[in-house]
């Protein structure tokens, strides 16, 4: 496999990009005429093969569990497939020449991002299923603001996965999609926020992370910013977050935990205590997001999946004009649910929260954003299943 380095200079150079798209997309196109499609086969691919998560997963563990698709071979492709013990039939290393093989014989390809690599190719009888990973306030794919760096090409897509109208038309938009080829079924991932949603299952998801029972919840959770970096490499960004004026006003009442990317809690230098945790390297987002009462992030994803328990939600948007210049934005943010500047007001919210009126915001937003939740597990088998022609 390629090494991390090598990949990312690819992908940052016009040259070098272009250089591998061609050749290797041409190479493995000819490859595709001397293998025939196993019609039970199932390649699932997560995050680029760095995670057993996301919606594959739950498709994939739903699979397992329909009689259907008893007789199906399910591949997991990984970076390191050793690191992963799953229920799968077979796990292979990502970017290898039998990954390419396995993916040209594959009936069904089920990923959240992508499975073809950067690379342009497709079995000749394959059906190519993506979740995405997440709705989107960034400008993704196509719309995504060029810049100096690389923007990938998109995959073939038969079935594209999406929780609402506004999904329909970022994913046709951005990545060339048709629209009948989008299906508003839900995410899979998300089928457990609404299964899990129950006093019982929050009492015993904080007794696992070792939550006060009696104390309410805030989580952190803000976007990864990629423009601030540092040779490529280290993170830069320090969020303006003093955490011991978070204590002196919530500690009593409250637990915050603080969920980001690697690079940003390295600078963020957070000290744990009981009011302060780290939980951004916990396995199960959903969990997390399960016993949270308030959450605050800025411009994620993360808000359209939590929208769904219908509890308040604040934006920290300090960097909005930055953001939104270095990025680009589909809409802002700030119009739609309640948003704070500095610190400051930010505090000052969550100290005179108004339940009720956060509540309907975030109801409000669900309603015109994510219109399908639930049960899109189900769903999406039953799709794959007919557009196998009933024959699984």
């Amino acid at each position: 496999m390629a090494s991390i380095s090598l990949i990312s200079k690819v992908k940052q150079s016009h040259f070098l990009y272009n250089l591998y798209y061609y050749v290797g997309s041409f190479a493995i196109n000819v490859l595709k005429f001397f293998l025939k499609t196993d019609d039970k086969l199932v390649l699932f691919v997560s995050y680029g093969g760095k995670k057993y998560d996301d919606s594959p997963k739950d498709i994939f563990e739903a699979m397992l569990k329909d009689e259907r698709f008893t007789d199906y071979k399910k591949v997991w492709a990984f970076r390191n497939p050793k690191s992963f013990t799953i229920g799968a039939d077979a796990s292979i290393t990502i970017d290898t020449l039998d990954y390419y093989k396995t993916a040209l014989r594959a009936k069904v390809w089920v990923t959240n991002v992508g499975v073809t690599r950067g690379l342009k190719f497709k079995g000749i009888n394959t059906l190519s299923v993506n979740s995405w990973h997440g709705t989107p306030i960034k400008r993704i794919g196509y719309d995504a603001k060029r810049g100096g760096t690389f923007v990938g090409k998109s995959d073939p897509v038969d079935v594209q996965l999406a929780q609402g109208d506004y999904e329909v038309e970022r994913y046709s938009n951005a990545f060339r999609i048709p629209k009948e080829n989008i299906k508003k079924t839900g995410l899979p991932r998300n089928d457990s926020l609404v299964y899990g949603n129950t006093p019982n299952n929050i009492i015993a998801l904080k007794k696992k992370m070792g939550i006060p029972v009696e104390k309410k919840v805030i989580l952190y959770a803000p976007t990864y910013r990629d423009y601030e970096l540092e040779n490529g490499s280290e993170c830069i960004m320090r969020p303006p977050f003093d955490l011991k004026k978070w204590e002196e006003h919530f500690g009593g009442e409250y637990v915050l935990l603080v969920r980001a990317h690697i690079a940003v809690m390295k600078v963020l230098d957070l000290r744990e205590n009981e009011f302060v945790r780290d939980c951004s390297t916990y396995p199960t987002l959903n969990d997390v997001l399960l016993l949270t009462d308030i959450l605050i992030s800025d411009y994620s994803g993360i808000l359209f999946d939590y929208s769904i328990l219908g509890r308040p939600m604040f934006c920290y948007t300090y960097d909005y004009d930055k953001y939104d210049q270095m990025r680009g934005m589909y809409f802002d943010i700030r119009k739609e649910l309640s948003f704070s500047e500095n610190e400051e007001d930010m505090i000052d919210k969550i100290r005179y929260i108004n339940w009720e009126v956060e509540t309907e915001k975030a109801e409000q937003f669900r309603d015109k954003y994510v219109q399908v939740y639930g049960e899109a597990s189900e769903k999406v088998i039953d799709i794959i299943y007919d557009r196998l022609g009933g024959n699984a």
